[in-house]
């Protein structure tokens, strides 16, 4: 309760103070500060590998490196386990992919570099934010905590 509360005040906080700004269609994204240097024009992957493309809710390609979003896990879209996590998981790679091409955005490193998948582990954020984070106050994710929990 006191984490969901304290994303509610940093999320009112942010509005009234002009760190958010509403993107086409209403989306609503953070604004980029001068330190987010990463930007590309991603599309959505099917399957397989790809050049900037986001694979689900929680997964990218960028620049040719796998990167696992490492603060949150979304809904599976490849082999969902039921109908409620499919369109759970296809809604949050949607929001991904928005957020992503919303404009310039920063890989944070964190203390390990590649899960066991071989996929890199960062934290995307933009002006100092992160977009896990929005994609768990918009309850299209949830916080990581270590292995598999269901979604259905």
């Amino acid at each position: 309760m006191t984490r969901f509360l304290s994303l509610r005040l940093m999320l009112s906080a942010a509005l009234l103070c002009g760190a958010w700004t509403a993107m086409p269609g209403g989306v609503a994204a953070f604004a980029a500060s001068a330190t987010d240097t990463e930007t590309a024009n991603f599309g959505i992957c099917k399957s397989g590998g790809g050049t900037n493309c986001v694979v689900d809710g929680d997964t990218i390609w960028y620049r040719g490196s796998k990167i696992r979003i490492a603060d949150i896990d979304t809904p599976e879209t490849h082999q969902p386990r039921c109908a409620a996590e499919a369109a759970r998981g296809a809604a949050a790679t949607r929001r991904l992919h928005q957020l992503v091409n919303a404009g310039p955005f920063s890989l944070q490193s964190i203390n390990r570099d590649e899960d066991r998948y071989g996929r890199k582990l960062r934290i995307l954020t933009r002006g100092g934010q992160s977009l896990g984070e929005l994609l768990v106050e918009e309850g299209l994710a949830r916080y990581y905590e270590g292995g598999r929990r269901s979604w259905c």
